[in-house]
């Protein structure tokens, strides 16, 4: 215990890779099909990944630090009438006055430059090391699954198999579920900026697709800041921005996310929801990311769990009718 509390975040990364894996695999097995090796397979799928986090970055970021700029240049008058509405339930709060006082330098400078620096190069480096794990993982998937079944007892190959299936197919298609569901929202919010001439559409896109990924908070994450830079331009326009973002994310937990996962993960919204928050509290953001590819994960072990025990139960001797018989 003591020994996988200190390597815990190698142990997170490691999962992480497996998940990862389990997600490209089948993509790898059908370049396998059209006559392309499987290293190569493996570094055209990794490339093509790469390519598109890059361009996610290059598109994102600047519009962050518009954004960021605009909201210090403008955040005194933005509270000006929030500070009026205030002032009419008799509620002196002086948000103007308190953004004017705000010193942006120290948010940029100093510790916290320092503190967001290390953030960033951790994050940097495991998304690196994640890629790589996984870039093993999959180029010796066949070795690794010959060195697991050297543990197996005779007889129970067929048994593990079918838990290994069942893991890829559940974790895997959790993590290409999420791919297809951040990808049309991403369009539907790209649609909705160009259509109410929100600037950055592009950007805002890709930070609704990528704020998708994260459960329940994923919610409001994706369409806070479009409807910011919206309220910039106009109150109406924010207001035709929140309103058919809000209606999307209904139409997508409604509608969308129940189809594409219908065969995935098979869990309650009750347990969705407790082990996000639990996910949450223990690991933070990743535990969140993790959270729901590991219930599903779980779910599998129960099941196979509960078919060996019916299996057992099925195949016990009838009870005699001694006392204390030996059975």
């Amino acid at each position: 215990m003591w020994l996988l509390l200190q390597l815990w975040p190698v142990f997170i990364i490691v999962v992480t890779s497996f998940i990862f894996m389990a997600a490209f695999q089948p993509y790898v097995a059908w370049l396998e099909r059209r006559g392309i090796g499987r290293t190569a397979a493996v570094v055209l799928m990794m490339l093509a990944v790469l390519t598109v986090l890059i361009g996610m970055l290059v598109l994102v970021v600047p519009a962050i630090i518009n954004e960021f700029n605009h909201l210090r240049q403008d955040l005194p008058a933005d509270a000006r009438p929030l500070d009026e509405l205030l002032a009419r339930l008799n509620i002196n709060a002086n948000l103007e006055s308190r953004a004017r006082d705000i010193n942006w330098s120290t948010l940029v400078s100093g510790r916290a430059a320092v503190g967001y620096g290390e953030q960033v190069l951790f994050t940097v480096v495991s998304v690196f090391t994640v890629v790589v794990i996984t870039v093993y993982l999959l180029i010796d998937a066949r070795q690794l699954e010959n060195f697991v079944f050297q543990f197996v007892p005779p007889g129970r190959e067929p048994e593990v198999v079918q838990v290994l299936q069942s893991l890829g197919r559940v974790v895997g298609g959790y993590i290409r579920g999420q791919f297809i569901t951040s990808a049309i929202i991403g369009l539907f919010t790209l649609a909705v900026c160009l259509a109410t001439g929100v600037p950055s559409p592009v950007a805002f896109g890709v930070i609704a697709a990528i704020a998708d990924i994260i459960p329940i908070a994923g919610a409001f994450l994706s369409i806070a800041p479009a409807t910011v830079a919206a309220l910039r331009e106009s109150a109406t326009q924010a207001a035709i921005v929140f309103a058919l973002l809000l209606l999307y994310k209904q139409f997508e937990d409604h509608f969308l996310v129940p189809r594409v996962y219908a065969r995935t993960l098979n869990l309650p919204p009750l347990i969705v929801l407790v082990v996000v928050l639990a996910g949450g509290e223990l690991l933070g953001i990743s535990g969140v990311l993790l959270a729901l590819p590991a219930a599903a994960a779980a779910r599998v072990g129960l099941d196979y769990y509960l078919d060996r025990r019916r299996a057992l139960i099925g195949t016990q001797a009838e009870p005699h009718d001694e006392v204390l018989a030996p059975d």
